[in-house]
């Protein structure tokens, strides 16, 4: 089918998607309960959207469109707060992290769902270990041409929000050595990375969704996994490398420094985005997965090596007028925070096995965390 038009939205709008972990609080292994706890959460409002994803032992919730830091985190905690009450009443937990920590992937369920059916029968056992779980944040965006700007000009901050969110060091029962070992599950899809260097809606329609759709191995959008896709049908673009922190305090904070980058990129005081910014793009995502903030990055056009710690902190520094403008302060002092002094969550669930001595002590602390009003941070 063809590519749907792009329907232009309220600039620098925010949505945020979470996939969550369904745990067994007996045992801390996933629990195939998401039949049962969207079958419990149909019966009543839910203060945003809820749904399926790939398998049983996971659901995706998603806010409405927001403008500001403190609309934002409200939903986000009211989503926690109806989950939280919802699992208590069919013994279930909820919680972040990219990985849970010690699943078989071979013992996951996939959702009785047409779409993940078709997947898991294309992609095989590919399908099962997608039992990994991300934040996606949509920005708005005013026109489809606007779209593209952001999507490459965001290429060379990319790494910011892996190293920023990691939180999957964990998986099949072993410490990866990785920050974010999720996303190595998502590199495996065939039509991941990133999206095709094209500035123009009408070149991007014609010149390379029409030819991929006529080689039928896309029909639409979601069949790209990029890090960073437009989303015609919303009038966004869609980061999608973030892993699922373990508190929704760390998931606004994220989205709204995500939206002041943007406010910024959008002056068009940086340099524009051309093609080879990507020659040193999947190094510099490798150093991010692996090393988290401690990972060592090359800028895609002075080609200087850079601290990731270090350039997160400068470009803090460079976008916080965009941050007052846009009401979110208090998110980019979070931000600051974890890059300066806390570490990301890949950090606190390293300490947290060290301390419990087990995975399911990891797996206990991140439900602990996901329950907590307070919004623990590190």
């Amino acid at each position: 089918m063809p590519l749907e038009p792009f329907r232009a939205s309220a600039s620098l709008t925010l949505g945020v998607e979470l996939e969550l972990q369904l745990v067994n609080p007996a045992d801390f292994d996933l629990s195939a309960s998401a039949s049962d706890m969207l079958h419990l959460l149909g019966r009543s409002r839910f203060p945003g959207d809820v749904k399926p994803e790939i398998t049983e032992s996971m659901i995706e919730v998603a806010t409405d469109v927001q403008r500001n830091h403190g609309e934002l985190l409200a939903q986000l905690r009211d989503i926690r707060d109806t989950l939280v009450a919802a699992g208590d009443r069919i013994n279930v937990a909820v919680c972040g992290g990219g990985t849970h920590p010690f699943q078989r992937w071979f013992n996951q369920r996939i959702f009785s769902k047409p779409r993940f059916q078709e997947i898991s029968a294309l992609y095989g056992y590919l399908a099962k270990q997608f039992t990994v779980f991300g934040q996606h944040v949509h920005v708005g965006c005013s026109s489809a041409d606007e779209a593209l700007f952001l999507l490459h000009a965001l290429n060379r901050y990319l790494p910011h929000f892996i190293a920023l969110s990691a939180s999957s060091p964990y998986s099949q029962g072993t410490d990866t050595l990785f920050d974010s070992a999720r996303l190595n599950s998502v590199f495996a899809f065939p039509l991941s990375g990133r999206a095709p260097f094209l500035l123009k809606w009408e070149d991007f329609e014609r010149g390379y969704f029409a030819k991929m759709e006529k080689t039928g191995v896309v029909k639409s959008m979601k069949d790209f996994y990029w890090d960073i896709r437009p989303k015609p049908e919303f009038g966004t673009i869609e980061l999608r490398v973030c892993d699922t922190p373990l508190t929704v305090e760390r998931a606004a904070a994220l989205a709204c420094y995500l939206q002041a980058l943007c406010r910024h990129l959008l002056t068009r005081a940086e340099p524009p985005p051309v093609e080879d910014d990507y020659l040193v793009y999947n190094y510099n995502r490798f150093q991010a997965c692996r090393f988290g903030l401690d990972g060592v990055i090359v800028h895609p056009q002075s080609h200087d090596s850079l601290s990731l710690r270090e350039d997160i902190l400068a470009t803090l520094a460079s976008i916080g007028p965009h941050a007052a403008a846009l009401g979110s302060q208090a998110a980019l002092e979070e931000i600051h925070a974890v890059a300066a002094r806390e570490g990301n969550h890949a950090g606190f669930l390293r300490r947290q096995h060290a301390e419990e001595g087990s995975v399911q002590g990891v797996v206990d602390a991140a439900v602990r965390c996901f329950r907590s009003t307070e919004g623990k941070k590190s």
